[in-house]
């Protein structure tokens, strides 16, 4: 298939999917709150023209996790752990066949589990389609098995997207058997868009052409370690390396499809023997998000909450690391989440305002407008500390609050404010228009 023809489909999959919507409706739910799976039919998500996911009929900035917590995994005060990360604002969990594990009357059963969990907890799951994500000519029992996944788990209500191939282009895999692949699911189940998720290596020209099987595209990038950078072989070696490899899948995307960026909670370079555990403080998981999303992505994922040597044994035993998550990971999900003030800018398009910067070095930003309010993120990518200016906001912008930093504010007049970024430091302002 190609890209046109997939362009093509996916236009009819839209138009068909906001044709259902009414018929959906009275099993339609807000994202993410809790029901019991009985009640939540199967989902319709589709992608709107400014790249948003839609759920249901509703726009929503997606927040998932590679992998959660089991689906009967508790957390160290007895609470469901999927209820936990869906409270404070998360919405999807990668699942599926993984660890080199194929997909079997096992793996069936498992994913059964996962999905009733995540539809009772107000979560869904990304199913890993794995070795199923690629079927060549003679690939019978693969395609039958890929069938009958697609078959079993389409009209699920804890179902999201599918996980396509793993690392595509850095694992050389072949483009036409993961089309094949792609072409398949589409025949069977046109409600769920497929997500492919690249490594940090590659160029634009040797990523390109595996959007013809995806509907949704990432990158994977892990900056903090000793050394640091290690995982992307760009010559920045800072956390920087987010907005740069944000920037790199967007010009593979062409504007065509939508970019989610999966970031780092812990990964092989800091947890196999010979590595020294290293995970993000507070303020570098937090300017790692913020980087991404202002340099694009319509979707954040988090890395290796799982894995348990980077847990502590009370952890271990729960399966998730819980400690991680109340010290960095859930305030920043708060922040960006779907009950948080921000998220209404993070589902709308970007502003035409023509704000620039007019002194200062290393500001990445983005503008966006929603209802009576207008948006500036913006993010210091290293260089000194030191006053950055902002012009070309409307007249009417007066004093905007920064959100997360109470009770600052900054005062615009005539369009313009300046404000103090040091390295590494996001801010977020909201302007009363």
């Amino acid at each position: 298939m190609t890209s046109v023809t997939r362009s093509r489909w996916f236009g009819r999959s839209q138009r068909w999917g906001r044709g259902l919507l009414a018929a959906w409706v009275s099993a339609a739910v807000v994202v993410g709150q809790p029901v019991q799976a009985a009640s939540r039919a199967g989902t319709v998500v589709t992608i709107n023209t400014n790249l948003v996911l839609v759920v249901d009929g509703e726009k929503v900035f997606p927040i998932g996790f590679t992998t959660g917590p089991p689906p009967d995994g508790k957390t160290p005060e007895g609470k469901n752990g999927m209820r936990e990360l869906a409270d404070a604002g998360g919405m999807f969990m990668r699942t599926g066949s993984s660890g080199g594990r194929k997909w079997d009357e096992q793996a069936l059963t498992q994913q059964e589990k996962w999905m009733d969990a995540a539809a009772e907890n107000g979560m869904y799951c990304w199913p890993f389609l794995h070795e199923l994500a690629s079927v060549g000519p003679q690939d019978t029992k693969r395609e039958a098995m890929l069938r009958t996944v697609i078959n079993r788990f389409k009209n699920q209500p804890g179902l999201l997207v599918w996980k396509g191939a793993d690392e595509p282009e850095w694992g050389k895999l072949p483009v036409e058997p993961l089309i094949r692949a792609y072409e398949i699911i589409k025949e069977l189940d046109a409600h769920h868009p497929i997500v492919t998720i690249q490594a940090p290596r590659g160029t634009v020209a040797s990523l390109r052409p595996y959007n013809a099987a995806s509907d949704i595209i990432g990158t994977d990038i892990y900056p903090i370690g000793y050394p640091p950078g290690g995982h992307s072989l760009l010559t920045n070696k800072t956390l920087s390396l987010v907005g740069d490899h944000t920037r790199m899948i967007m010009e593979v995307a062409e504007g065509r499809l939508p970019v989610w960026m999966v970031l780092q909670i812990a990964w092989s370079g800091v947890v196999k023997p010979g590595k020294t555990l290293r995970l993000p403080t507070f303020p570098e998981e937090r300017f790692m998000t913020y980087q991404a999303i202002i340099n694009g992505a319509r979707g954040v994922l988090y890395f290796g909450g799982n894995i348990t040597s980077a847990m502590s044994p009370p952890d271990a035993k729960l399966g998730w690391n819980w400690t991680y998550w109340k010290r960095v990971l859930r305030p920043v999900i708060e922040e960006i989440g779907r009950k948080s003030p921000l998220h209404p800018a993070l589902v709308a398009p970007n502003s035409k305002l023509p704000v620039k910067v007019d002194a200062g070095t290393g500001i990445e930003f983005c503008v966006r407008e929603a209802g009576d309010e207008l948006f500036l993120l913006a993010c210091k990518a290293g260089g000194p500390t030191e006053q950055v200016k902002f012009s070309g906001l409307p007249e009417s912008a007066g004093v905007g609050e920064l959100l997360y930093e109470s009770p600052r504010k900054v005062a615009a007049s005539s369009g313009k404010f300046t404000d103090w970024f040091a390295p590494y430091e996001a801010h977020v302002y909201r302007f009363k228009l």
